[in-house]
């Protein structure tokens, strides 16, 4: 598997086999209740459970971007972070080399997260929503995550179009990560953006063709994790999803990912370990049809 390198608040940290990034919401209306936690208690429960359990990330996130969520003010989005951040901090303390990344579309949520410890970003909207965003990353160097929506999470969902998705997404990809290198940006990771402003049809396409995004020789980031594309082809819901979730974990690692954004760490560590038993050496670079 191919290595790659993240510079954190001025470490290197090399990913060589899958980190696993846990999500705590700070949301009251996430499409997941049971990931919501609206105290500080709970964030602080949740945190040490995910980092016991493996997680090298936890991912705090206080805007539900789940299709048609309601918008929230960029005052309140701080202020839910803000109550659970101290608490996340301190469980964070007892496991060094773990990291806390922000779930924000928003430069000025970003940056009073920086301020108060986080150390990276995680920008659903590759910095589509906010033009300062990739400004600010460029300011304070730290890694981010570039995400691939279609619309905003209001509408994306409501008639997603694409000439051929997964070219479509590379061709967005390949056009925006030498802008962001040319502002300085270099640790940068891509999320495909599953179910945001993509049909069932494109998620399951995106995933049997994730392999194509190596080609942009960065850290893929999937996130999959009980979202609808498992319970809507399964016919049940979010609850029901953590074996379906489980099996298309390991088809994106299989596909070349290198971070897996989950609500259930101590089932996505374990479908790690079990990859590199299937293939030690990891899966072969492999170019998409289109390419060979």
């Amino acid at each position: 598997m191919t290595e790659f390198m993240l510079n954190v608040q001025g470490t290197i940290h090399t990913i060589s086999t899958p980190w696993v990034m846990g999500i705590i919401n700070c949301t009251p209306d996430s499409f997941y209740a049971e990931s919501r936690t609206g105290t500080a208690e709970a964030a602080a429960g949740q945190a040490r459970k995910m980092l016991e359990e493996g997680a090298r990330i936890l991912d705090l996130g206080a805007y539900s971007s789940r299709p048609g969520a309601d918008h929230v003010t960029e005052d309140e989005e701080w202020a839910r972070l803000e109550a659970v951040l101290p608490s996340v901090q301190a469980v964070m303390a007892e496991f060094p080399g773990t990291f806390i990344s922000i779930d924000t579309f928003r430069s000025g949520v970003a940056q009073k997260a920086l301020d108060a410890g986080a150390h990276m970003i995680n920008d659903i909207s590759g910095g589509t929503l906010d033009p300062k965003m990739h400004e600010f990353v460029a300011a304070h160097r730290c890694p981010y995550i570039m995400m691939h929506m279609q619309g905003t999470p209001q509408d994306m969902q409501q008639n997603p179009t694409y000439n051929h998705v997964t070219q479509d997404i590379v061709k967005f990809f390949s056009q925006e990560l030498p802008k962001l290198h040319a502002m300085g940006i270099h640790d940068t990771i891509v999320d495909v953006g599953f179910g945001f402003g993509k049909t069932l049809e494109h998620n399951y396409q995106l995933l049997r063709e994730l392999h194509a995004f190596q080609l942009l020789g960065r850290p893929i980031l999937t996130g999959i994790s009980r979202k609808s594309m498992i319970y809507k082809a399964l016919e049940s819901d979010a609850v029901q999803s953590l074996n379906g979730t489980t099996a298309l974990h390991m088809a994106a690692l299989m596909g070349g990912s290198q971070i897996l954004r989950v609500h259930d760490v101590k089932e996505a560590v374990e479908t790690i370990t079990l990859f590199t038993h299937l293939y030690p050496e990891g899966v072969p670079h492999l170019l998409p049809s289109w390419e060979r």
